[in-house]
C-alpha cells in the first residue's frame, strides 16, 4: 500500500473512516466489557473540547507550556490526596497503566543500584495475577521475575511472598485489584514484609485506583491498599479507566520526591543541547494532560461518588443474574466492578463464542470469562442475562470436544506441553493479524 498520489477532501476521508469502523465492537451499546470507559455524552463532549484545546501542545517541556505543567502537577496532587494523602507524595502523569508500571519498576531498579549496589541480577516478587506489564518491565529492564501463587480466594499468598525474598530482591508488588478476578491483594501484610526487609513495594491500582477510594467512602468493605499503608512506596492509577478521562492518561505516585528522581532520564552530551524527560515517552500529548485535569474538575468528589454508586448497583445486577443461571458461578469475592465467571456445564470458551455470536464481547481467561462494568451497561443487563442463559443452555448440551473459533484456539494453547511454543504461536498470530489487508 502506498500514500495516495492525490489527496482526498476531508469530508470524503471522514466518510471512509466511518465506513471502515462499521464492524468494530459496539461499545456505545454496551456490547463490550473492556477497553472503553464511557460515562455519558456530556462528559465526552467536555473531554473532546479540553483535548482539542491542547491538541498541538507538547508536554515534553514543562517550561514551554506553563499551563500544561500546572495541569499535570495539580492532577498528581489531587490523585495523591485521593490515594492516601501522604505528605510529600509526588509523581508523574504517563500515557497509560503500562508506562506507569514501567516507570515504577525502572525507578526501583535505579534505587537498587544506589542502595543495594552489590546486586547483579535484581529480583522482583510478583503474584501470578499481576498485570503482564510487569513481565514486560522485567523483559525491558533485565530484571528477574519471581512468581508467587495466590490463595484459594485468588489473593496473593503472603507466606509464599515471604519465602521468596532473598539478597537479590529489590521490589515487591501487589494489585488493587488484580485484573483476572477483581480482588485486592493483602496489601497491608505484603507491604509490612517489604518494610521489614528494606524493600520497595508498589501497588498496581491502575484498574481500581479511581473507584476503590469512592467505594470505601460509600461504606463498601474495601481492604487498605493505598499510600496510607505503611510500607507502600509507590502506586499507579489510570485516569482513563474509572477516572473517565481521555486515553492515554495514567499516573504513578511515589511516597517522596527522592524516589521519583530515579524515574527521570537526563543526557548532557547531545549536540542538540541538554535533554531530560520525566517518563518513558519524549513527546507527550498535551490534550491527554488537559483532558485529565478537566475531568477531575468537572466530576469532583460528588460526581465520582455518584458514579461509583451507580456502577456497583449495575454490577450487583449482573452478578446476581449470572449466579441464578444453572451451572454458572462467580469466581472468588470481587471487591469492585470487575469479576470473572465460569461454568460447570460445558466449555467456558464455547460459551464465550456463543455470546460473541450474539454480539457480546467478553475477554477470555483460563477457565473463565471476564467482565468490567461501567455506566454504559445500565440498560443492557436484562438483554445480556437473557442471551447468557440461552447460550449457557446450548453449551451445556454440546458434545465434549465440539469446539471452534476462540474456544478451539484456547484449547490448543492449553494443550501444548511447551509454553514456549504457545508464545511463538501468539507472536505469529499477531504478526499475521497486523499485516496490511489482514
Amino acid at each position: 500500500m502506498k500514500i495516495p498520489e492525490e489527496g482526498t477532501p476531508p469530508k470524503d476521508v471522514l466518510e471512509k473512516m466511518k465506513d471502515m469502523r462499521k464492524d468494530d465492537a459496539d461499545w456505545r451499546a454496551g456490547k463490550t466489557f473492556s477497553l472503553v470507559y464511557f460515562l455519558d455524552d456530556e462528559h465526552t463532549d467536555l473531554l473532546k473540547n479540553a483535548y482539542t484545546m491542547y491538541f498541538s501542545e507538547n508536554g515534553l517541556s514543562p517550561m514551554a507550556f506553563s499551563s500544561l505543567r500546572r495541569f499535570e502537577t495539580e492532577v498528581i496532587s489531587m490523585v495523591a490526596d485521593m490515594l492516601g494523602g501522604v505528605p510529600g507524595a509526588i509523581g508523574s502523569m504517563t500515557s497509560g497503566g503500562t508506562e506507569s508500571i514501567l516507570m515504577a519498576v525502572k525507578s526501583a531498579r535505579q534505587w537498587a543500584r544506589v542502595n543495594k549496589p552489590g546486586i547483579e541480577k535484581p529480583e522482583v516478587i510478583l503474584p501470578i495475577t499481576v498485570h503482564p506489564a510487569f513481565e514486560k518491565a522485567m523483559h525491558y529492564f533485565d530484571l528477574v521475575p519471581v512468581h508467587i501463587p495466590v490463595r484459594d480466594d485468588f489473593r496473593a499468598d503472603v507466606e509464599e511472598a515471604k519465602k521468596a525474598i532473598n539478597e537479590n530482591t529489590i521490589l515487591m508488588v501487589g494489585s488493587a485489584p488484580a485484573y483476572p478476578h477483581g480482588v485486592v491483594d493483602p496489601i497491608e501484610d505484603l507491604a509490612s514484609i517489604a518494610l521489614e526487609k528494606g524493600l520497595l513495594f508498589h501497588v498496581d491500582s491502575c484498574l481500581g485506583g479511581f473507584l476503590l477510594p469512592w467505594l470505601k467512602k460509600l461504606g463498601y468493605p474495601i481492604p487498605a491498599f493505598d499510600l496510607s499503608v505503611n510500607g507502600v512506596t509507590s502506586i499507579s492509577a489510570d485516569i482513563h479507566k474509572y477516572g473517565f478521562a481521555s486515553k492515554g492518561a495514567s499516573c504513578v505516585i511515589y511516597k517522596d520526591e527522592e524516589l521519583r528522581k530515579h524515574q527521570y532520564f537526563a543526557y548532557t552530551q547531545w549536540p542538540g543541547g541538554l535533554y531530560a524527560s520525566p517518563s518513558a515517552t519524549g513527546t507527550r500529548p498535551g490534550g491527554a494532560i488537559a483532558a485529565a485535569w478537566a475531568t477531575l474538575q468537572h466530576l469532583g468528589q460528588d460526581g465520582y461518588l455518584a458514579t461509583a454508586k451507580k456502577i456497583m448497583a449495575i454490577t450487583e445486577r449482573f452478578k446476581s443474574g449470572i449466579e441464578k443461571i444453572d451451572g454458572l458461578r462467580i469466581l472468588g469475592k470481587p471487591d469492585m466492578s470487575v469479576f470473572a465467571f465460569t461454568t460447570d456445564k460445558g466449555d467456558i470458551f464455547a460459551l464465550g463464542d456463543e455470546l460473541e455470536n450474539r454480539g457480546w464481547h467478553l475477554d477470555r481467561q483460563p477457565g473463565s470469562l471476564h467482565m468490567m462494568i461501567t455506566p454504559v451497561h445500565e440498560n443492557i443487563v436484562d438483554d445480556f442475562l437473557s442471551d447468557l442463559e440461552e447460550a449457557a443452555n446450548k453449551v451445556a448440551s454440546m458434545p465434549a470436544g465440539d469446539m471452534s473459533g476462540m474456544a478451539a484456539m484456547y484449547g490448543m494453547v492449553a494443550a501444548l506441553p511447551d509454553q514456549g511454543q504457545a508464545k511463538d504461536m501468539i507472536v505469529e498470530f499477531f504478526n499475521q493479524l497486523m499485516k496490511p489487508g489482514a
